[in-house]
């Protein structure tokens, strides 16, 4: 589809300057067919596109923005009266220059400001054929003063003209992208601005606070400055690395929830990882075979488990080996499993002691096998980011299973346990619910609660944020000047997140709160 794109691209173009240059014609002749719109509006940055994606389709939906988005409705429909705001009307579309019937569809006009870019525009509602497309897109070429649009060119112009904010146009990019239904739910919450609003209540106080410092600065010498502002400022600076701290400290919920969470299956080799693995997205996704280390690199794969995103990956099992290349899976394996979000150590049931109260040490020995430790051979990893999967128990008698299973939930300090037989998916049912109670623990509930962070540039300009209000703190009582650039640090930071900064803001406040000068 990217070369059908480009071949559009190339045939908007071409229209565009054939018509300024072929047979000496103006630019601006074809708008005197078009109810004599001034000639300035040729040079106008009117951008077109096809809204709706590539590919055959029922309906496609081509979108004009800018001033000459009423010049291109006339000429393509022949309307010679105003078209109701916001209404769709059926028409013939026709080409601007042979007159010829291109499709007969749907047009909606969305005159300023009551726009998604704040500009007039047009819509296209017609026939999704890939022939019916090029040709509206290489007509509406040929009207003057309008060009293909860039990529997220009628976003940007939405965010300049204040229809949405940084974290809105975010939240708009995440919603179009959602894969799963708690994706969905995130971006549209960030989305309707619910994020970008905490973060302007936090932009609000911290101008209030720099304007009342500066106003300290400058004025409280000639006692126009009331008693205890200093103070209100210790208190507002106090309570907002308050509330920042407990919005860093969320444990990336909502980016893990953006991006998916990082699932690794990890284990010796023939435990039945790659086998796990095809069970888990229905699908052979990697070789299964009797010969140990067949998987020696990463094999990943996307799935939604109840609505979260999980990228899986099946990893080399881990052994010592004289294979140079199956020492590199082992090597890649190991690196992923420390980057892993959750871990499914799987441990095949045939090498369980034949004594199930030894299970337990056993387990524990794999475990410190498997998972990366610290210097005092600890686990790095929380249970709650680990899964036991106890596999090919069809190879076990019931009893044996039955009591594997009482003495294992006698046992502290185990993750979770669970037992499958991916020959006859017994028990995976049970493994699926475990394992999306652990996803979603991960995630959180986008509806629930404040919201998330969902970018790591949200994440970094906060920390930056919180730090220069430290600054503050630090020079408070020792250098009044460079404590307010603490605060005007933090302001620009927060202000990078959702784009919206700015020094007039900060006069305002002073002179409303203060009247100096009255």
């Amino acid at each position: 589809m990217s070369m059908l794109s480009s071949v559009y691209r190339g045939i908007w173009r071409l229209s565009v300057h054939s018509l300024r240059t072929s047979r000496g014609t103006p630019a601006c002749r074809l708008l005197s067919t078009c109810d004599g719109v001034p000639d300035g509006l040729a040079d106008a940055e009117t951008i077109f596109a096809l809204s709706s994606g590539h590919g055959r389709c029922g309906v496609a939906v081509v979108r004009a923005s800018g001033p000459a988005s009423a010049t291109a409705l006339r000429c393509m429909t022949g309307l010679t009266h105003s078209l109701p705001p916001r209404k769709a009307l059926l028409r013939s579309i026709k080409d601007p220059q042979s007159k010829e019937v291109l499709d007969r569809g749907l047009v909606l006009w969305f005159p300023a400001p009551h726009s998604f870019t704040g500009e007039d525009s047009v819509e296209f509602h017609i026939h999704g054929g890939p022939a019916v497309i090029t040709a509206v897109l290489h007509a509406l070429g040929s009207v003057p003063g309008m060009r293909p649009a860039e990529a997220g060119e009628f976003t940007r112009r939405a965010f300049q003209a204040g229809k949405l904010g940084l974290t809105e146009v975010e939240g708009l990019a995440d919603l179009i992208h959602a894969e799963t239904e708690a994706q969905r739910r995130q971006a549209l919450r960030q989305m309707s601005g619910e994020l970008g609003r905490l973060y302007q209540d936090w932009s609000h106080k911290l101008k209030r606070c720099l304007a009342h410092v500066e106003a300290f600065i400058d004025f409280s010498e000639d006692e126009l400055i009331e008693d205890g502002v200093l103070n209100k400022v210790d208190k507002s600076v106090c309570d907002l690395q308050a509330e920042m701290e407990r919005h860093l400290q969320d444990e990336r919920r909502g980016e893990r929830l953006r991006s998916g969470v990082q699932v690794v299956i990890a284990g010796a080799t023939n435990a039945g990882k790659s086998s796990l693995l095809n069970t888990l997205c229905q699908r052979p996704a990697a070789i299964v075979s009797p010969i140990a280390g067949t998987t020696r690199d990463i094999v990943e794969t996307a799935l939604d488990i109840g609505g979260f995103p999980v990228l899986l990956s099946d990893t080399a099992g881990l052994r010592e080996s004289p294979d140079l290349v199956e020492r590199e899976g082992v090597r890649r394996a190991r690196e992923r499993v420390e980057q892993a979000d959750l871990i499914l150590v799987i441990v095949d049931c045939a090498h369980l002691p034949s004594d199930s109260k030894q299970a337990a040490p056993f387990l524990q020995g794999y475990l410190s096998s498997v998972l990366p430790t610290q210097e005092q051979h600890e686990s790095v990893f929380p249970a709650d980011r680990v899964l036991l999967v106890l596999n090919k128990t069809d190879l076990l008698p019931e009893e044996r299973r039955l009591k594997l299973e009482r003495e294992l939930r006698k046992v502290s300090g185990l993750p979770p346990v669970c037992q499958i037989s991916c020959l006859t998916n017994e028990g995976l049912k049970d493994f699926l619910a475990v394992l999306h109670n652990s996803v979603k623990t991960l995630c959180g509930d986008p509806l629930s609660c404040a919201p998330t962070l969902t970018q790591a540039r949200h994440r970094a300009h906060l920390q930056q944020c919180f730090a220069a209000l430290a600054q503050y703190q630090r020079y408070r009582d020792i250098d009044l000047a460079l404590a307010a650039e603490g605060v005007r640090l933090a302001l620009t930071s927060l202000g990078r997140i959702t784009g919206r900064v700015g020094a007039e803001e900060i006069l305002d406040i002073i002179f409303k709160d203060f009247c100096i000068g009255k």
